[in-house]
């Protein structure tokens, strides 16, 4: 085949605008903000935000609009099943199971969250301070920890319940004396890796102090770990509360709380389920709702992920 002749004419130079090419093309993003866009279309993780804002609003709200008293005892009322006048029934003493049942949401959520909140103050503090300094500090520390954790959980809520007594404060207590654990070796792991970082040494040898160091570079770069665990804790410390109060080691009557409506509910499960189902219903959708929303914060917070 002929090869065609090509002239000059045939060709025209191209005119490059250094300045346009070395213009960004794609929008500059924060690793939050982009992990609050990955976020975002994680519609599962939506849905248990959704779920946990309607629980918290009716927890403050939802025994008010039933209009009934959570204590007040009605003989003549007794375990009747759900209907216009009592819309989740009445107990075996005649007590409204709605109200009782929001109620106890508002207890069992502010044992849930209380807990997880001193663990994390704890795990945090503790173990940004082992994984920093390492050595026998480390070993000291770390060691304590695994004594903790040895101990069994029932018999430290049975000695903290003998002296101090039953109660709201002895539960969450009980529930941090070894809760912190989980949250303090997440948060060593962590700081033992960025400790190495050039920004860290950059600051150490402008002279930050070890406490500068640990809380204004090392611990706000753990906060994705700690978001996903705190997550999970909530949820594993609304359980321990309820089975703590199923044992009858929990919240004290005639207070309610999840757990002990469902202890309460069970000698009746036979003639009324309807009783066991709805604080147990809760529970578990409280449960569902923290584990998705931990799910979500994972995936949003995965370097590997960001685009």
């Amino acid at each position: 085949m002929a090869q065609p002749n090509l002239t000059s004419a045939d060709f025209e130079p191209l005119h490059i605008d250094h300045a346009e090419s070395e213009k960004i093309v794609g929008e500059s993003t924060s690793y939050w903000k982009d992990a609050w866009r990955r976020f975002r279309k994680n519609k599962l993780a939506l849905t248990g935000i959704t779920i946990l804002l309607l629980l918290g609003f009716m927890a403050i709200f939802g025994a008010d609009i039933s209009g009934e008293d959570y204590r007040t005892n009605d003989l003549m009322s007794t375990n009747i099943a759900p209907s216009a006048d009592h819309w989740f029934g009445t107990d075996t003493l005649g007590r409204d199971i709605f109200a009782r049942t929001w109620d106890g949401a508002r207890i069992s959520l502010f044992i849930g969250l209380t807990a997880a909140f001193l663990d994390i103050i704890i795990g945090i503090i503790w173990g940004a301070v082992s994984g920093y300094f390492g050595g026998r500090v480390d070993e000291y520390m770390m060691r304590f920890a695994d004594i903790l954790s040895g101990l069994p959980y029932l018999l430290v809520v049975i000695l903290l319940m003998v002296v101090m007594g039953e109660g709201i404060w002895t539960m969450i207590i009980a529930m941090v004396v070894t809760g912190w654990i989980n949250m303090a070796r997440i948060v060593r792991g962590q700081v033992m890796q960025l400790r190495s970082e050039e920004y860290v040494l950059a600051s150490r040898s402008l002279g930050a102090s070890s406490s500068r160091l640990l809380f204004k570079h090392l611990v706000p770069n753990t906060l994705g770990p700690i978001l996903v665990t705190l997550t999970l804790t909530v949820p594993n410390a609304i359980f321990t509360e309820a089975f703590l109060s199923f044992l009858g080691l929990g919240v004290p009557m005639p207070d309610p709380s999840w757990g002990v409506m469902t202890s309460e509910a069970l000698g009746a499960l036979q003639y009324y389920p309807y009783q066991l189902f709805f604080p147990a219903f809760f529970i578990c959708l409280t449960m569902l709702a923290f584990n998705v929303i931990g799910d979500g914060l994972r995936d949003a917070l995965d370097p590997k992920e960001r685009k």
